[in-house]
C-alpha cells in the first residue's frame, strides 16, 4: 500500500517526503484554509506543493458547483503542474466533468465517496482515483471500515479500462490504515498526525529504553 499525506501544508509535507515513505498529495479547501492561505496565493501554494513531490501526485481540488465550471477549473489546475490530480465531489455534475477531463487524459481524483455505487460510477467515469471516507462514519457511530472493504471488492471486481486506485480517506488511526492495507485498498491518505502515529508502539518505545539503559551501563554514563 502507498501512503499519500492529507495536508496542504508545506512543513508538514518536507518532513514526510524526507523519509523516503511517500508517494503523494491530497489537499482540499478545508487543509488549505487551515494553512491560512489567502485567495490569490492558492495557486502558488500548489505550485511549490508539486515542486517539492516532482513526478508523484499531488491532488488539487476543484470548488467549481456545474459541469463546464468544474471541467474549466480542472483543465487550469492541471495546467499549474504535471503531477496535479484535479479533484472533484462525487455528483452528477462531477461525473459528467470527469468523463470529460479523462478524455482529454487530465487525472482526477473522486472525492466524498461513501458508497460502493458512488465509486463505481467515479471508476466508470474515468476517475484515476476514487477517495472513499472512513473515519466521517465512525463520527457518526457507523463502521466505516465495512463500507470501505465493500468499495475494495467492487472496484477490484472490475477492468474499467484504465487504471483505478483506491485511496483511503479520512484516516484518523494506524488502526485504520492496518485495516486498509489487509484489504488491499491502493493507497492511504493519511494527516501528519496520524502518519506520525504510525511510527509509533509502545514496545519500540521500551525496547529503545532498553537499549539506552543497557549501553549507560557500558559506557559508565549516569
Amino acid at each position: 500500500m502507498k501512503f499519500f499525506i492529507d495536508t496542504a501544508d508545506i512543513e508538514e509535507i518536507k518532513e514526510a517526503m524526507s523519509w523516503g515513505a511517500l508517494a503523494g498529495v491530497t489537499t482540499n479547501p478545508s487543509l488549505y484554509a487551515k494553512t491560512g492561505g489567502k485567495l490569490a496565493d492558492f495557486e502558488d501554494h500548489m505550485v511549490k506543493i508539486a515542486e517539492i513531490c516532482e513526478g508523484l501526485p499531488v491532488s488539487a481540488e476543484s470548488t467549481a458547483k456545474t459541469t463546464d465550471a468544474m471541467v474549466a477549473e480542472g483543465e487550469h489546475l492541471a495546467s499549474l503542474a504535471p503531477n496535479i490530480v484535479v479533484k472533484l465531489p462525487v455528483c452528477a455534475e462531477s461525473l459528467a466533468a470527469t468523463h470529460a477531463l479523462a478524455e482529454e487524459g487530465i487525472k482526477v481524483n473522486m472525492t466524498l465517496v461513501f458508497s460502493a455505487p458512488q465509486a463505481l460510477l467515479a471508476a466508470r467515469a474515468g476517475a484515476r482515483y476514487v477517495s472513499p471516507f472512513v473515519g466521517r462514519f465512525d463520527d457518526i457511530g457507523d463502521e466505516g471500515l465495512d463500507h470501505l472493504e465493500e468499495i475494495v471488492t467492487c472496484i477490484h471486481n472490475y477492468d474499467f479500462g484504465h487504471e483505478v486506485e483506491i485511496i483511503t480517506a479520512s484516516v484518523r488511526t494506524p488502526h485504520h490504515v492496518t485495516q486498509a492495507a489487509l484489504m488491499g485498498a491502493d493507497i492511504a491518505t493519511v494527516p501528519f498526525g496520524a502518519l506520525k502515529k504510525c511510527l509509533k508502539h509502545p514496545l519500540t518505545d521500551q525496547g529503545l529504553a532498553s537499549f539506552e539503559a543497557d549501553w549507560k551501563k557500558v559506557t559508565g554514563e549516569k
